[in-house]
């Protein structure tokens, strides 16, 4: 009996034929070198929308990508029919390398990691200063998120005719974070969108924060006006807002020098992904205070140095130390 291997060239070998087609079988993948280059803008029920060469199309993903999906804000290569007209769908064939991701969990418990953006240079925490009432622990949350995922954190302060900010200033002040704060007669009348655009020049910035801050608000203020999303308001009687974008979007700022993300509210921002010993690197203050560790220290020990080091009087450092305690403790939604 004749054996042939895998790669024969014999003419007489009776090829079987593919039940879903005429085209022989293969393990040999293309290679796809004539595909566009895109970014994903936003992501809905498994169709992507993404801008390539100043076109809006719709993409869905390749199969050989498996598991693996694109977020908004990846970088990715596309086949099939990128003309963008009504009724196209084009392939997601490559997804890029990412130099930045922000991701989170539903709670301190849940083992499923959610990414909400990827390659994002700036995380902007809105938070309003009143109506409904700031939620610092919320704040510590999405501030070791953006540590840890490489982002710079911008803190937004809004409805400042509604309540001072110094005691949001006075607690974060020593992490040299930039901040702006705004009013809602600035929001009207522009000067707030002028000033938050003065440090989201150049960069992709993800906008965060509860329902009700004024997040949505304050992107709609910074975008061209055919582009702005539905907002909703405060609930009087919880003083919880209404989830009104239920979806990630990239939107172009009205300069065309920067992306602005607008993200869901959140309710909560768990940390179940981040390892604590890893998260200490993103705080250089805190560096010194671990000299004195043991080995493989993950800084959630009795031993670890850095309990007996911010008890010494570095003061300055205090509010960074609590960041890191946050990680360790686990702190549970509920408190925030």
């Amino acid at each position: 009996m004749r054996r042939y291997g895998k790669h024969t060239d014999e003419d007489d070998i009776r090829t079987r034929p593919n039940r879903k087609g005429n085209r022989p079988r293969t393990n040999i993948r293309p290679k796809h070198e004539d595909a566009a280059e895109g970014m994903v803008l936003t992501v809905d029920r498994g169709r992507l929308t993404c801008l390539v060469e100043g076109r809006t199309i719709t993409a869905m993903k390749a199969r050989e990508l498996g598991r693996k999906a694109a977020v908004v804000g990846d970088r990715v290569s596309l086949v099939g029919d990128l003309s963008g007209q009504k009724d196209t769908l084009a392939r997601i064939v490559r997804i890029g390398e990412r130099s930045s991701l922000l991701r989170r969990t539903a709670d301190d418990d849940d083992p499923y990691e959610r990414v909400v953006v990827a390659n994002a240079d700036q995380l902007a925490i809105v938070t309003a200063l009143a109506d409904p009432e700031p939620r610092p622990r919320l704040i510590d949350r999405c501030l070791v998120a953006a540590f840890d995922g490489g982002l710079e954190p911008l803190l937004v302060m809004t409805k400042s005719d509604l309540a001072s900010p110094d005691k949001l200033l006075e607690l974060y002040g020593d992490l040299d974070i930039p901040y702006v704060v705004t009013s809602r007669e600035e929001l009207e009348n522009g000067d707030a969108a002028d000033r938050v655009r003065e440090q989201l020049g150049g960069k992709t910035t993800a906008f965060v924060g509860h329902s009700g801050v004024g997040k949505t608000t304050l992107v709609n203020a910074l975008v061209p006006e055919d582009l702005r999303r539905t907002t909703g308001h405060v609930n009087a009687v919880t003083g919880r807002g209404r989830h009104t974008t239920t979806s990630a979007l990239a939107l172009p700022l009205g300069d065309d020098t920067g992306w602005v993300v607008d993200t869901p509210g959140v309710r909560s921002f768990g940390l179940a992904h981040i390892d604590p010993s890893r998260v200490i690197n993103a705080f250089p203050d805190l560096v010194p205070g671990t000299a004195g560790c043991p080995r493989a220290c993950s800084h959630d020990e009795p031993e670890c140095a850095l309990d007996a080091w911010v008890a010494e009087g570095h003061a300055r450092q205090a509010r960074l130390y609590s960041l890191r305690r946050l990680l360790a403790t686990r702190e549970r939604r509920e408190g925030d």
